[in-house]
């Protein structure tokens, strides 16, 4: 079986998530607190204890998620012998997951990426003032109508496809009385629902350039080394292992479209058969049964699960 290991993103934060492997693990309990000393916050307190609200705050729950992702990652590694190069064959990760995949693949470190996650979550959430902006789900439409409707929709504002989810999944974003109009002609052109996102601003579209500006400064500057494994890039679809094409598309990522559906298969037209959910949540594995039932998919986020994935190996 060829297995790639793929790392959640935004909307998978939950209030104690990370507590039992640090309660369990020493070597997840050192991912929390290089990940607390690199931003200078006890981030670790608000994913184990909350408040809910706080944890939910873009710039806390992308380099919280990937803290989760990345203490998963060192447990398989020191308590399984689990080694990246010899048990998978790609990564990937959705949105912010695509740095969680690039830190578990060497490419980052674990302190670099939180860093650039709290400064993508700050840029994104100042890119574009609150109440301007929205994001809604499509389901039930597939993604060439879904971008037909946010085009019809936009009429001079911007709205445009940012997640490609799943089949009949797909998520619009853009200025929030365009996003408004794309709910109501979807349901017009037969959507099963169409709903806003309680997101905090419109990510990946092109409001979000300020914030591709940011991250392209704040990438220049951190070292990446060439990952383990190719990564499968959300904006291209297709694998990578090139340090500096990965920079530029992380960056084009801030604005770019999530294509998650097409990555996940490209990843079976490249012979994988088991996708692997790093870290909180199970989002990403209900995913892969929609996109493909012939694929398998599994999700590894506490001890119980290691174990399990650890046994069956």
């Amino acid at each position: 079986m060829t297995r790639a290991l793929v790392f959640p993103g935004q909307g998978s934060q939950a209030v104690g998530m990370g507590k039992e492997l640090a309660d369990a693990f020493p070597v997840a309990r050192e991912v929390f607190q290089e990940v607390d000393d690199a931003l200078s916050q006890k981030l670790s307190a608000l994913m184990f204890e909350g408040p809910e609200n706080e944890l939910t705050l873009t710039e806390n729950a992308q380099p919280a998620l990937m803290a989760v992702s990345l203490a998963v990652t060192r447990v398989l590694e020191k308590e399984g012998g689990f080694t990246l190069t010899d048990k998978c064959d790609l990564v990937a990760g959705h949105s912010l997951g695509e740095y969680s995949a690039l830190a578990a693949a060497g490419t980052f470190a674990i302190a670099d990426a939180a860093r650039l996650l709290k400064i993508r979550g700050q840029a994104m959430q100042a890119a574009v003032p609150v109440g301007v902006g929205a994001m809604a789900a499509l389901l039930g439409l597939d993604y060439a109508d879904a971008v037909a409707v946010a085009e019809e929709a936009a009429q001079g504002d911007v709205c445009t496809a940012a997640n490609d989810n799943a089949n009949g999944q797909v998520v619009v974003s853009g200025h929030k009385a365009a996003v408004e109009r794309a709910i109501e002609i979807a349901k017009e052109k037969g959507a099963k629902r169409a709903v806003l996102l309680p997101v905090s601003a419109p990510f990946h579209c092109p409001l979000m350039q300020p914030a591709a500006d940011r991250m392209a400064e704040a990438l220049g500057t951190v070292a990446m080394n060439a990952p383990a494994k190719p990564v499968v890039a959300n904006v291209t679809a297709e694998k990578t292992d090139n340090p500096e094409t990965i920079r530029k598309l992380l960056v084009e990522q801030v604005c770019g479209t999530v294509r998650w559906r097409e990555s996940v298969l490209y990843m079976k037209e490249q012979g994988i058969t088991e996708l692997v959910e790093i870290g909180a949540g199970k989002v990403l594995t209900g995913m892969v049964r929609r996109i493909d039932r012939d694929l398998s998919g599994t999700a590894v986020n506490g001890p119980a699960d290691i174990e399990a994935f650890l046994g069956a190996l």
